[in-house]
């Protein structure tokens, strides 16, 4: 394995990232039309998480949440546009991964890219985990395992039918969340100022963000207790990168992804929240009891809202794995490509499909599942926590990369910089070291942060010298040819 690999030519997803090669010149089917590109960039920051988590992070910040949310927001941003910089000179299946490989080594592209794989395999059973309990409450006669395995196959034949299928299954999942969103936040600004006809809910304003104990009740610590909270509930925003290699033109479609990420995080989650804190009190019991959404609605007066609730936490749980199989299998596409994966991975159908790797990833998926079922407090808790830091690593990875892809970029064609880090060097370096003290924080903090940070490490330091070794072995093979 060399530190920089050959020039890229078609059907390589490494290299010149002045030379990309047309969409589906790697094999993959450009399927992906522009408007899936959109509603998954758009889609891509509402995962479940914001629906079912946000609830413990107003009891422990109160309306300071808020801050966490803007903060986490502002990190997710300056890391999209990085990554957009260098996904539009190269859209590429294998994203951050490839990029890595180029900049920084082969083993750094070989370590970030299978602990991405390992984090969306886990992240399919959580999320079919979780469509299962909520369709088993619907249907109770059809036991709960049945549903997790019948919500897996359904999507692991949409992906192996053909991209297009996948963003069309996107496009409709991701198109719900995003109206569900917008329609809760008109809605609830309305009621907010009391001038929603109808609304149970007074409106008082903005006396709800400070009249309970003021803006930070308990502290403004609290607010760094939030960032733990809500951070993971950011995953997924670089799915797009990813994507664009099999869209009509991608990158225009990296370039409106990057540029709207922005107002994306505004709107569904800082405009979300703020409905909720400014709608009820942050130490509501119905906040605790029934989640941040349904207290809202519910306030509101909005009928069955528990229910309706259920119905969007669904859609985006099935989002989430859609895409989770999707993001999984093209990253093992990339690494059967590069190399550092069985070369079958790199295989398409005659519909442009890899469908070896999207096998290879939902098996791993369809035995997570089992573990969270038979030994849910024993491997698969071990499994989610050392998948759990992985979203901080791949930001991390990302900054480290654009610091030297900046360069390459510019010395090999320079025409392709159409997406520019803003104040680079300085804002990279800056997103780094807030990306270092969140991970010190959660070591700091102790607990299940803890845990999960350690468990990470040694996954990701088994993964690395897994790299290193065949790095070597790559090196020494190339020294006796040579």
């Amino acid at each position: 394995m060399s530190a920089t690999p050959p020039t890229m030519t078609k059907g390589s997803t490494t290299g010149d990232p002045g030379h990309a090669p047309e969409a589906g010149g790697d094999g993959l089917k450009a399927g992906l039309k522009n408007r899936h590109l959109s509603m998954i960039a758009i889609g891509g920051v509402i995962g479940a998480g914001l629906f079912v988590g946000s609830s413990s992070g107003i009891a422990a910040a109160g309306p300071g949440i808020l801050i966490s949310y803007a903060l986490v927001g502002a990190l997710v941003v300056f890391v999209m546009r990085m990554l957009g910089e260098m996904a539009a000179a190269n859209p590429t299946s294998g994203s951050f991964s490839a990029y890595a490989d180029r900049a920084l080594g082969r083993w750094a592209g070989f370590t970030i890219g299978w602990l991405y794989w390992f984090f969306w395999v886990v992240v399919q059973a959580v999320e079919a985990t979780a469509g299962a309990k909520i369709l088993n409450g619907w249907i109770p006669d059809v036991p709960q395992w049945t549903w997790a395995l019948l919500v897996m196959i359904v999507l692991t034949a949409t992906n192996l039918a053909s991209v297009s299928s996948y963003g069309e299954f996107e496009f409709w999942f991701a198109g719900i969340k995003v109206v569900a969103i917008a329609a809760f936040v008109v809605l609830g600004l309305l009621a907010v100022f009391g001038v929603l006809p109808g609304s149970d809910n007074p409106g008082s304003g903005l006396d709800n963000l400070t009249a309970h104990g003021g803006f930070l009740p308990n502290g403004a610590g609290a607010i760094l207790t939030g960032v733990l909270m809500v951070v993971f509930s950011f995953m997924g925003s670089e799915i797009v990168t990813l994507a664009a290699g099999e869209s009509e033109d991608p990158q225009r479609a990296v370039r409106q992804a990057t540029n709207s990420v922005i107002w994306r995080i505004a709107v569904f989650y800082l405009g979300s929240i703020f409905v909720v804190v400014s709608l009820l009190p942050w130490d509501s019991k119905e906040i605790a009891e029934k989640g941040s959404y349904v207290a809202a609605l519910d306030s509101i007066g909005i009928p069955h809202a528990g229910q309706v609730m259920n119905v969007i936490v669904l859609t985006a749980v099935l989002s989430c794995l859609n895409s989770g199989l999707y993001t999984a299998s093209r990253m093992a596409f990339s690494l059967g490509q590069r190399g550092d994966a069985p070369k079958s991975f790199a295989t398409v159908n005659k519909r442009g499909v890899p469908q070896v790797a999207i096998l290879a990833s939902v098996v791993f998926g369809f035995v997570s599942v089992l573990f969270n079922y038979v030994w849910p407090d024993t491997v698969f808790k071990f499994l989610l926590n050392s998948s759990g830091a992985v979203a901080l690593f791949v930001w991390l990875v990302i900054c480290f990369t654009q610091l030297k892809m900046r360069g390459i970029i510019l010395r090999e064609m320079p025409e392709k910089l159409t997406v520019k880090m803003w104040l680079f060097p300085y804002l990279t370096w800056a997103t780094i070291g807030m990306i270092t003290f969140v991970l010190g924080y959660m070591l700091y903090t102790g607990g299940d942060n803890r845990e999960t940070v350690l468990a990470s490490v040694l996954v990701g330091a088994v993964v690395l010298v897994i790299g290193l070794v065949l790095d070597r072995k790559h090196r020494a093979t190339a020294g006796l040819k040579g």
